[in-house]
């Protein structure tokens, strides 16, 4: 994996000095390699041609975030399980970008396999976006195929999903390849710069942060007549634990990110926790929890607090808070109280936006590779770990999580037996 970003160290009197140090932005966040990338790409009128895979509400955005990087990035092909999502997203980005949407019929492929014949075709980029559990097959035969890519959080489900993309990490800064991570809030200048404050001391020593994500349910889908279990479960995939990794891994991440970032991309060494599912309960609702309470435990003693809530009618919060010995930070906000107040007042650029923005110029060769892969695996298993620590009922360790066996692959995708159904329950369920 690559080496953690180092600790920033600037001062906090004035924004100017924090722009000047050089530890500051996106290098402060990315594990980064001083090397150009090939002289195709260098000149900035040259073409970069871009694949995408998983045509959804995300996919979708990336794909726009990515014309709006570059003036020169051609969208040439998509890939899907459903023909309808890719007739919605080909319309959709057709419709503003007549220009740089150069996708034709033969260049839109459905099917499992759909991603490999997108990396067959003439690109230079691939944008990860199809469901979560998908991506370590998905990641690893980008690197081969010698693609740039963009990869979507989470990077996996489960832990030996991790795994495999720790290696094929390894490999791409071999073939020093970028690889961005949609782990946007690395990428957000206010937030850049207010972790960077805390890291230099501004609030004092870190005694503990608490994280909120606070929201409603994200969408269920109902059966379609004829639909086998397996493909119904596929494309309802937020609502199964295969396939999203709960809504702890796949929504919460950002949080939890957040919280490795504040101490440094050095991950927890054990969670506890508690969580359940009170309200959801039909079958369109798989067996994914509702609720989250999870403690993160650090090897300094520190903790964070992480709750997370997809619930309709409730009080809805996304925040970070950090407590010091000499102040508070609110991270979403971008306040800091205490002995050295300040406020965020710079401009920021939409955070999706400004991840793609750096992955283009990386291509291009204006400013260092990116490889996003060190904390984007730990994140995935963090949250992976608080997930666990909650089915289980008990104190499971980092360690434990990185190390275990558990694989939600099933023996076939098409035509196999689906996944059974069964919710977690605390003190019976057994983590692998």
């Amino acid at each position: 994996m690559q080496v953690n970003p180092k600790k920033t160290v600037n001062s906090f009197d004035t924004r100017r000095s924090f722009l000047k140090s050089s530890s500051s932005g996106l290098a402060a966040t990315a594990a980064l390699a001083a090397t150009t990338l090939p002289k195709v790409h260098a000149a900035g009128d040259s073409i970069i041609k871009v694949g995408l895979v998983g045509c959804g509400g995300r996919g979708s955005g990336a794909a726009v975030n990515s014309m709006e990087a570059d003036p020169n990035v051609r969208i040439v092909a998509l890939g899907d399980l459903s023909d309808k999502a890719i007739s919605n997203c080909r319309r959709s980005l057709a419709r503003n970008y007549k220009t740089q949407m150069q996708v034709t019929d033969e260049q839109c492929f459905t099917g499992i396999d759909n991603y490999k014949q997108v990396l067959a075709s003439d690109i230079d980029v691939i944008l990860l976006a199809a469901p979560p559990h998908y991506r370590p097959e998905h990641f690893a035969a980008s690197v081969d195929a010698g693609k740039h890519i963009f990869c979507e959080k989470p990077v996996a489900t489960d832990a030996a999903g991790v795994r495999r993309i720790v290696e094929s990490c390894k490999q791409a800064e071999g073939k020093q390849l970028n690889v961005v991570s949609g782990l946007c809030w690395r990428y957000h200048t206010g937030m850049q710069e207010i972790i960077a404050r805390i890291h230099d001391g501004q609030i004092g020593e870190v005694v503990a942060s608490q994280a909120n994500y606070l929201t409603s349910p994200v969408w269920m889908k109902t059966r379609e007549p004829g639909e086998s279990e397996m493909q119904y479960q596929m494309r309802n995939w937020y609502n199964y634990i295969w396939l999203s990794g709960d809504h702890i891994v796949e929504q919460f991440i950002h949080s939890i990110d957040k919280a490795l970032w504040l101490h440094n991309d050095v991950p927890p060494v054990r969670a506890i926790g508690m969580g359940g599912r009170q309200l959801r309960s039909d079958e369109t609702q798989g067996n994914i929890y509702d609720h989250f309470a999870v403690v993160y435990e650090w090897a300094d003693g520190t903790k964070t607090f992480a709750n997370t809530r997809q619930m309709e009618n409730c009080f809805v919060q996304v925040e970070d808070f950090v407590s010091g010995t000499d102040g508070t930070a609110r991270l979403c906000e971008g306040v800091i109280e205490g002995k050295n107040k300040w406020m965020h007042s710079g401009d920021v650029v939409q955070m999706h936006q400004a991840e793609q923005n750096e992955m283009f110029r990386a291509i291009r060769g204006e400013r260092e590779r990116i490889n996003n892969g060190d904390y984007m695996c730990k994140s995935t298993l963090m949250s992976i770990l608080g997930r666990e620590a909650c089915y289980t009922g008990a104190s499971l360790t980092y360690e434990e999580v990185a190390n275990s066996t558990q694989d939600f692959r099933p023996a076939s995708y098409d035509g196999g037996e689906a996944p059974q159904v069964i919710v977690p329950q605390p003190g019976a369920y057994r983590f692998a």
